[in-house]
């Protein structure tokens, strides 16, 4: 094909209409709605002479006002073939681009959009090359094709009948799905040849993304229709087993009754546990309901519910740790003593709760440790400074996933053993905002 340049119009400035995100090609009927006063005004100007108007493309879609620099060299002759105007002040417009032109010079001193071009005539010459790259672009518009159902097929009955290896080139980019830049790239190819060519780079491109797109639905709707499967067989097995009287339990069930019986727990919560284990074992494995329910009964399976230390009333013991740890602090030590004294004569002392007040770096926090290690017990400590939500001590409820108990619990379940010397620490320090008040909660502990 050869390209002549040549101005085959009388005219010396058109009318022109600046396109943001849309590339026209040749031989296409386009609706475009019109809002900028510049372009409305171009339009009219177009209607009141010959109805051709031309179509330049924004580099940037964000300008106002374009300038030559801003559009790209290459734009497109059309026709105006309907035009409506909007209650808003808008214009509705139907064109059918004819050809393309050169963008010379954009005259700014107009009311209208308004330019100076060069229409491009070109002459179609018969070529082996052009007819080879035809057939091969129609393959790859068919594999295309198989791949996005978002297209329709009769788009390739459309094309198949084009003989012009420019027009097929224009169609086949204007109406498919492919880049904004890749569109104004094809537009600014005068050769046919070359423009054959970088149609089929871009089309191979984009059908590398769909195969491995389409290979990756694939693999997901396999996963899905796997779940459905198990699900359904789940639901079958389960009914059949209701329809027999009998029901094969999961092994993960079984061994997760054997800790709950394993775990010594007092009647109620042996009985809760056993409850929320027949629920489980009626859930759905995935359901986000089982992972509640499976967090929750491995909570109070690993409770020491009966786990505890020995206790060693040793006076004398007892006076030579505190010694040993505090230096002076007498009357502290002595009110020390005599609690595990009383202790020691009872057996059964559920309290008084023991308070240490004093200011910051006076050893009431290592007094604690230091009563664990004359009982013999482990030592667990909360700090309580700036908690504000009182969750952090009832817990959260379980209708949340991810939810836990209060950090008492939690630490119970850290020591191991039921009978640790529990520090509370810095319990003045708690706060109170709109979450609750986790002092008031404290008395329910």
């Amino acid at each position: 094909m050869a390209l002549i340049k040549k101005n085959l119009s009388a005219k010396k400035e058109y009318p022109f209409v600046p396109v943001r995100d849309l590339v026209v090609f040749p031989q296409m009927v386009v609706p475009l709605l019109i809002g900028r006063q510049r372009s409305i005004n171009a339009i009219e100007e177009a209607l009141s002479t010959d109805n051709e108007i031309v179509l330049c493309f924004q580099r940037d879609p964000r300008t106002e006002d374009p300038g030559l620099e801003e559009l790209y060299p290459v734009g497109i002759l059309a026709k105006i073939i309907q035009n409506v105007r909007e209650s808003n002040g808008m214009m509705k417009i139907l064109v059918e681009s004819v050809e393309r032109v050169m963008l010379k010079q954009v005259l700014p001193s107009k009311k209208y959009f308004a330019c100076t071009l060069e229409r491009i005539r070109k002459v179609v010459q018969k070529d082996k090359e052009n007819e080879a790259l035809m057939r091969f672009l129609m393959e790859l518009v068919e594999k295309y094709l198989n791949l996005n159902s978002s297209i329709p097929r009769e788009f390739y009955g459309t094309i198949i009948s084009i003989d012009d290896p420019g027009r097929l080139a224009d169609t086949v980019a204007g109406y498919l799905p492919i880049k904004f830049k890749d569109k104004a790239r094809l537009l600014g190819i005068l050769n046919e040849k070359e423009r054959l060519k970088v149609i089929l780079e871009i089309l191979n491109s984009e059908i590398s993304v769909l195969e491995v797109q389409k290979e990756i639905q694939d693999k997901v709707l396999k996963r899905v229709e796997q779940t459905q499967k198990e699900y359904l067989l789940h639901e079958q097995l389960k009914t059949i087993q209701q329809e027999l009287g009998k029901e094969s339990e999961n092994p993960e069930i079984s061994q997760l009754k054997e800790k709950i019986l394993a775990a010594n727990m007092p009647k109620e919560a042996e009985s809760k546990a056993l409850e929320e284990l027949n629920r489980l074992s009626k859930t759905m494995p995935l359901s986000p309901e089982a992972t509640v329910i499976r967090t929750y009964l491995d909570w109070l399976i690993a409770l020491p519910w009966t786990k505890e230390t020995e206790d060693i009333l040793d006076i004398h013991n007892a006076r030579k740790i505190l010694d040993e740890d505090h230096y002076g602090l007498e009357k502290v030590k002595e009110r020390i003593l005599e609690y595990l004294a009383v202790r020691k004569k009872t057996d059964t002392l559920k309290g008084p709760i023991l308070c240490f007040v004093g200011p910051p770096g006076c050893g009431k926090t290592s007094l604690g440790k230091s009563i664990a290690r004359c009982l013999g017990r482990k030592f667990v400590r909360v700090s309580l400074g700036g908690m504000r939500d009182e969750a952090e001590i009832r817990g959260h409820r379980r209708t949340y996933i991810g939810s836990l108990p209060g950090r008492i619990i939690q630490s119970i379940r850290k020591a191991g053993v039921r009978n640790p010397v529990f520090l509370l620490d810095e319990i003045d320090k708690l706060g109170m905002d709109f979450r609750g008040d986790p002092a008031s909660a404290l008395l329910e502990v």
